[in-house]
């Protein structure tokens, strides 16, 4: 399959986050293909204050691999056995996804490209919305990579040294990363559908609670 020949709602349908990734290296072309993608996402009031630094450097990577990790144990290693073990149908991280997201967390430095979204005029801004619009390019850089059978995952797990990030990155005092996005090829998993809750469950009508029957299509 080609990047042209992958439909819209089947990539819409298909592009779960991929954790497993090969250290291989990612063509130029097809790099600046899928960045091109993304700067076509929206932007708030089409400003474009924003950046995308891309990130091979293996010194970097493993310095901010480190912070990650730290950040991984705090939040779910230590909570390793209870999830593992827990009883199918639980809510929140399956035993695949675990795995999956633990992998990612003592490898992510191994993936070959690493794409940081910046926003500008965001360091200090407490507006929990600021930037938000920013996450639908991010989307599309994901969707765009898809398209060339490329793997990513959008994680912030790496916060908490931002300024330390910035001082690595070169990064204007007003500018704020909004994600990291790993990349590679996949080298394990598939592109499926991600298991999510019905659509007529999680989708209210006109006020909260208020719901209706899913109509299929005859």
């Amino acid at each position: 399959m080609t990047p042209e020949s992958l439909p819209l709602m089947e990539a819409l349908h298909s592009t779960p986050s991929r954790r497993y990734l090969a250290p291989d290296p990612i063509p130029d072309d097809v790099l600046w293909s899928v960045l091109n993608a993304a700067i076509r996402g929206p932007s708030g009031g089409n400003q474009q204050g924003w950046g995308w630094v891309v990130v091979t450097d293996p010194e970097v990577k493993e310095r901010v691999a480190a912070w990650y990790r730290e950040n991984w144990d705090a939040a779910y290693g230590s909570r390793r056995e209870d999830i593992l073990n827990a009883p199918p149908g639980s809510r929140g991280l399956s035993k695949r996804g675990f795995l999956g997201a633990e992998h990612l967390a003592h490898h992510i430095a191994e993936a070959p490209v690493w794409v940081f979204p910046v926003l500008r005029g965001a360091a200090d801004v407490t507006n929990p919305r600021i930037g938000s619009s920013i996450y639908g390019a991010v989307q599309q850089l994901c969707l765009a990579a898809r398209a060339h059978g490329l793997g990513t995952s959008l994680t912030t797990l790496y916060g908490g040294h931002e300024e330390e990030l910035r001082e690595m990155l070169g990064l204007p005092e007003d500018a704020l990363t909004m994600a990291l996005v790993p990349m590679g090829y996949p080298t394990q998993g598939r592109w499926a559908e991600p298991k999510r809750l019905p659509v007529e469950d999680v989708v209210h009508w006109e006020r909260w609670g208020a719901k209706r029957p899913r109509e299929e299509a005859g």
